[in-house]
Formats: structure tokens, C-alpha cells, sequence
């Protein structure tokens, strides 16, 4: 019982001599799939994003618009919610009186903490993790689980090109050293792949980077007796996570490049403690931001085979003559579609499948408790992915499987021309995420509704479904640039009655000068759910090419009855 826990957590508290204590959902690794999940065992709360302080009297959890209801059904027992950036904890916190709080500093970084907490408490580093220490936690759960190297054929790019690449940078701004902390950045840097997050292939290692091109490699050791037979790996110098000061220590130069978004206070302090920080940016994260031509090839046909498996489903669904099923149901079908695909591994995260009232829980599910079987009456919303040999996926579909309200209608049809509105960004005058983003709400705005989440999120090759620095939201500022992939994901949701969200994925093409969106998702839009008197002659053009390109692309892989209902959305 997650009170039991709360409970026992006050008492190591007590003799902790604190007030309080801090968790975060992240794991070491500031991984969005973390593990241990730290925050679901004090709380229950499942969202990918959000932070718990436990008090003596008062237990607060704080999570994006993304998740308050979500948040209320799982954790609301037990737990203040609260939305930020709306409330901040500092902002909370500042209500009582100055308390002191416990935190483990491998879970956070500077930029974390003064962010959400300022100066409105005390904050003492603790050298063991008090979660951990409720129960016992198997950190070896995925000990055999080792690295992989992927051909240079898949991804485009030598392990040598990337690392002068970085090496350049890293010389133009007068640095010595660099501190790749965060597993997807080393996966890019270094072709490297593993299975140490439940929906991506990421390999939880970390790596120092010297201008004279010497890596010091951290991680289990297990892990990495495959691709120590192959080139380059063989020239890297393998640790353990716990010989990393022992290795700071013998570097020599003076100036550390570290990231502020993945670099924990703990190891910040090691190398302080011998270096000067130059940087707090890692120039890895826009490097593989801009995907090559490989990777685009390799992820546009990713997503014909993942079109085809959706379109599949999408049928499936709304012929069905009786609706007996359930929400799980329909999540396991779906992956059963993919799975027929001999490149699919696993979903690129957990599915959402939403059927009614659940449609309105942005990061909904489905559970025993909360599944429910579909009715007829129904909007249903998927929201699903996978990883593939070589791609990553994520595609929302909003569907009806009866004559729908007016209401919903004309609000599903703001949402499509939002969606559109995105694609026909000219992005030679507009490459900023927050002015897309105010192009995608403005049908909504004008009817005073209104999502509470970016419209889009930048995607990785092979990698994490959700990846920076680009985003199309109300405060991203980071110039798009050829090569980009995004997502496009406008939605309103109707607390307890109705969601809604269209979501492709877009790569940016580049011909001679220009730049535009170009749809990577082919998958039909249920046209039912359209009142078409909201839309100009532009956006019926949009929507007729849009289904004539899914059907082209991936009618081969349809029956006779899946290509002639297809065919008759265009």
C-alpha cells in the first residue's frame, strides 16, 4: 500500500533529521522510461514526467498539464496535485515555513533543483537513496542485456566522422574535455544500441570525450564484451560506473564541457573539483537532431509498414459489426498487426488507447481498473508507436464508429486544421517552434479552447520516441533546420466525456533552397468524424492528396476490402 510506504518514508525522514524528501521520476540517467521508477512506488503515479516532495504532514506531486488528471485518479488519495509551470514546488513551499529537504544528487542536476526549488528551502544531498531503501531494488534486472554495434549501412555515418565532428566543436570552443552523460547522445555518437529501457534501444553507458581523442567508457562491464571485439571500440578505455573519479583525476587540461540537462549534481561535483566547466550544452543533441539522408530513407519506409499495420487496424475497427471488446483488446491487437512485420521489436512507448471518458486522459493506460469496453457511441483515441529495424514511430488517430455529435465534429475539424496549418508552415519565413505552435491552435483559440501540451516533439532515428532540442511548443526557440523530425499533434480533450488528437510525424526536406514539412506518418484520418463546410478549398486539397499519398504507398499490403474502403476516403 502505497500509504505503508509514505509512512516508512517519514520515518527514515525523522531520523534523517529533515522535514522532507524528493523524488523524481527520473532515473540516474534522466531517461524518459526510467528504471527503478522511484516515483510510481511512492506515489502510484505513472506519467513520464513529474516530482514528489514527501513532508511530515503533506505529500505534493507536481506534473504538466499533460497528466493533472491522470495524476488525481492514480495518485490523488494521497498526494496534493499540482500542474506546473503553473505551481512550482518553490512556489509551494514558500507557504511554510523554511523547510529542509533530502535529495539524492545523482537524480538531480543544478539546473533541476534551482528550477523548482530556489531558495525556499534548505536542500541537503544525501549519500543513499531513501526509496531504495523501502525495498530492495534488482539494479542488475538487465545485466545480460548487452551492446550492440549498428552497420555503418543503416546509419549513414561512421563512429570516426561523428567523433571528429564533436572534436571540431569541441576545439572552436577551447575545450579539453567533454562529459557525454546522457545514453541516447553516446548511443548516436557511437552507433551503439542496447536494451536497457523498456521502449528504447537505448544502452545506459556514458562516456568522457578528450580533445586528443581518447574515450573513457563507463558502464557495466557485462554489457560490453560483444562490441569490444569490433572496430572502433577496441581503442576505448572501459570502466565501471564507480572508478569515474578515479578517471576525472587523471585527465589533464582545464576546461570540461558537461550538460546541464543530464549531468547530475553528483558528478558535477567531481569534475568542478579538478576543472573548470566551460559549457553546459552537449553538442550532441543537435547533431543528431538533423537526421542524414540514410536515416530519413530508413525511417520513411519504417513508416510504411507501420502506415499499413495502423491502416489495418483502423478498419478493423470501425467495420466491426459488434462492439464487445475492450480497450486492451484493441491495445493488443494493434501490436499484433505490427508484430507481423518481421522488422517490429517493441512499442516506442506505452500505447494509449482511450476509448469515451478515458479519451480525455491525455497519457491515458488502460489498466484492470480503469479498461473499458467500447461502445458504438464512442470517440476512440490510439495513440501508439513502435521501434522497428531501422525507425521509430508515433502516430495518433482520433476515431468514431457512429453518426457523431455536431460539437465534436466541428472541434475535431479545428483540430485538423491546426494539424494542416503545421504542414503548410513556410518555414523559410517561420523556423521557430513557438510560432508554429500558435499556427496549430489558432482554429481552437478562436473558439476559446485550448490543449494543455506541445503540438510537437522532435523523434530520433532508432531511438527515443521523444528527443530535443527541437519541439514545436508555446516556449521552444530552437531554429528548425532540414533534416529535423517532428511530431504534429494538436488535440482538445473534454474532461470525463471526450479526447481528441491528430498526430503524424514530419521530417523537414530541404530542395535547393527551400525547406518545408513533409509528412513521414501514412495513415488515413477518419473522415467521418470531418464537418467539411469548416474547410477551405486548401485543406480538402491537403486531405485528397494526403489519403491518395497513404493509399499509394501502401495499398500492397492491404486486402481487397482494406484498399476499397481506403479508396473511398480520398
Amino acid at each position: 500500500m502505497i500509504i505503508d510506504k509514505i509512512k516508512k518514508l517519514r520515518h527514515f525522514i525523522r531520523l534523517k533529521n529533515l522535514d522532507g524528501y524528493i523524488i523524481p521520476k527520473n532515473d540516474q540517467f534522466f531517461s524518459e522510461y526510467a528504471y527503478p521508477n522511484r516515483l510510481k512506488e511512492i506515489s502510484n503515479f505513472t506519467g513520464s514526467a513529474g516530482l514528489a516532495v514527501i513532508l511530515k504532514d503533506k505529500n505534493f506531486l507536481f506534473v504538466d498539464g499533460r497528466y493533472t488528471l491522470q495524476a488525481r485518479i492514480e495518485a490523488g488519495k494521497n498526494f496534493y496535485i499540482y500542474e506546473i509551470p503553473k505551481f512550482m514546488p518553490f512556489q509551494i513551499l514558500k507557504k511554510n515555513k523554511k523547510v529542509s529537504l533530502g535529495y539524492d544528487p545523482k537524480l538531480f542536476t543544478n539546473s533541476s533543483i534551482k528550477i523548482n526549488f530556489k531558495d525556499s528551502c534548505n536542500l541537503f544531498p544525501l549519500n543513499q537513496n531513501l526509496i531504495d531503501e523501502l525495498k530492495p531494488i534488482n539494479f542488475n534486472k538487465n545485466k545480460n542485456k548487452i551492446f550492440y554495434q549498428l552497420k555503418n549501412k543503416f546509419v549513414g555515418e561512421t563512429v570516426n566522422s561523428k567523433i571528429n565532428r564533436l572534436i571540431f566543436n569541441l576545439n572552436k570552443q577551447k575545450i579539453d574535455n567533454i562529459f557525454i552523460s546522457a545514453p541516447e547522445n553516446v548511443a548516436w555518437l557511437l552507433n551503439l544500441r542496447g536494451k536497457d529501457n523498456p521502449h528504447s534501444p537505448i544502452p545506459n553507458c556514458q562516456i568522457i570525450l578528450t580533445k586528443n581523442n581518447k574515450i573513457y567508457f563507463f558502464s557495466s562491464k557485462d554489457k560490453i564484451k560483444e562490441i569490444k571485439k569490433f572496430k572502433p571500440y577496441k581503442n576505448f578505455n572501459f570502466f565501471n560506473f564507480d572508478e569515474f573519479i578515479s578517471v576525472v583525476y587523471r585527465l589533464s587540461g582545464k576546461y570540461f564541457c558537461i550538460d546541464k540537462l543530464t549531468c547530475s549534481i553528483f558528478y558535477e561535483s567531481i569534475i568542478k573539483s579538478k576543472f573548470s566547466i566551460k559549457s553546459l550544452n552537449d553538442p550532441c543533441y543537435t547533431m543528431k537532431s538533423i537526421k542524414n539522408k540514410t536515416e530519413i530513407k530508413n525511417m520513411i519506409e519504417t513508416h510504411v509498414i507501420d502506415g499499413a499495420a495502423l491502416t489495418k487496424f483502423i478498419y478493423w475497427m470501425k467495420n466491426l459489426k459488434k462492439y464487445n471488446f475492450t480497450e486492451i483488446d484493441a491495445e493488443k491487437k494493434l501490436e499484433k498487426m505490427r508484430k507481423k512485420n518481421a522488422n517490429y521489436l517493441y512499442p516506442s512507448f506505452n500505447t494509449i488507447a482511450g476509448s469515451g471518458p478515458n479519451s480525455a486522459i491525455i497519457h491515458y493506460r488502460a489498466n484492470k481498473i480503469s479498461n473499458r469496453k467500447i461502445k458504438k457511441n464512442d470517440i476512440f483515441l490510439c495513440d501508439s508507436g513502435g521501434q522497428y529495424k531501422y525507425g521509430t514511430t508515433d502516430v495518433t488517430r482520433t476515431i468514431c464508429f457512429s453518426k457523431t455529435q455536431k460539437k465534436i465534429k466541428n472541434i475535431f475539424t479545428r483540430v485538423l486544421k491546426g494539424h494542416i496549418a503545421v504542414v503548410h508552415t513556410n518555414l523559410n519565413k517561420t523556423n521557430i517552434g513557438k510560432h508554429i505552435d500558435k499556427r496549430a491552435r489558432h482554429y481552437l483559440n478562436k473558439i476559446n479552447l485550448d490543449y494543455a501540451h506541445g503540438t510537437g516533439h522532435g523523434v530520433g532515428f532508432f531511438l527515443n520516441v521523444h528527443e530535443g532540442p527541437q519541439a514545436i511548443s508555446k516556449y521552444n526557440l530552437v531554429p528548425l533546420k532540414a533534416g529535423m523530425i517532428l511530431s504534429n499533434e494538436p488535440g482538445y480533450y473534454k474532461d470525463n466525456e471526450f479526447g481528441i488528437r491528430i498526430e503524424n510525424l514530419v521530417f523537414i526536406k530541404k530542395i535547393k533552397k527551400k525547406i518545408s514539412f513533409e509528412n513521414l506518418t501514412l495513415a488515413p484520418i477518419d473522415t467521418d468524424l470531418i464537418n467539411f463546410k469548416l474547410l477551405n478549398k486548401k485543406e480538402k486539397d491537403y486531405l485528397f492528396k494526403y489519403h491518395l499519398k497513404v493509399y499509394a504507398k501502401i495499398h500492397k499490403y492491404l486486402n481487397y476490402k482494406e484498399r476499397k474502403w481506403l479508396l473511398n476516403l480520398i
